[in-house]
């Protein structure tokens, strides 16, 4: 719920482009049910109507400070915890293909999809996509890294070479393994390989922000 001096409808939505509505009506209906209080019992309490509450907990209306505090006060709810995600980062971040950072080794294009933030923490995690040449390999993984990898064949055919093992990879394949041991994907077809690549915790674009 946006907080606002007066009642407004929230009428705001992304592809406006403008800012998203702050909600916290859910936390209020939340704390309501386990307080085992109903919409009258707490608009009584309040001194607003039973209709403006219901409002307020479906994010229909924003109210007035004034009423937002007397029913924080009625349910003993902190306002640090109804605006606790205020100024946390935007649940959802949107790359469009044309703002897609690349990274080139040697004949390798690493075109990136999902990066990560300093917010990620534990489940920093970076995806990207893989250009690979008829005949040529990756060789970052070739002394092995900390973290999990998980791979998608979009294209060609090829090889992941795995300590001592070999698998064959083909278009529509897909492939999960630690990334401690030593790793490659080997291009071995007669055309260009492309694939999904998704590593946590990060080795690429991290360092390249």
């Amino acid at each position: 719920m946006t907080l606002l001096q007066k009642q407004t409808n929230n009428s705001e939505s992304p592809q406006d482009g403008k800012k998203i509505p702050y909600h916290f009506g859910e936390k209020i209906r939340t704390v309501r049910e386990r307080s085992g209080l109903t919409l009258k019992a707490v608009a009584q309490k309040a001194g607003v109507s039973e209709s403006l509450v219901s409002q307020i907990e479906r994010n229909k209306v924003s109210p007035a400070i004034d009423t937002l505090l007397t029913l924080a006060d009625v349910l003993d709810i902190n306002l640090e915890f109804l605006f606790e995600e205020y100024h946390k980062t935007r649940p959802v971040e949107v790359t469009h293909k044309n703002e897609r950072r690349q990274i080139v080794e040697g004949d390798i294009l690493y075109e990136e999809i999902a990066g990560t933030s300093k917010n990620d923490g534990q489940h920093a995690l970076e995806s990207y996509e893989i250009t690979i040449p008829v005949g040529s390999k990756t060789y970052r993984g070739s002394y092995g890294h900390l973290g999990k990898e998980i791979g998608y064949i979009l294209e060609g055919k090829c090889q992941l070479h795995y300590e001592n093992f070999v698998y064959e990879l083909q278009a529509g394949d897909s492939v999960s393994f630690s990334a401690n041991s030593p790793h490659t994907l080997v291009n071995i077809g007669d055309t260009v390989v492309r694939a999904i690549w998704t590593v946590t915790p990060p080795q690429r674009f991290i360092h390249s922000k």
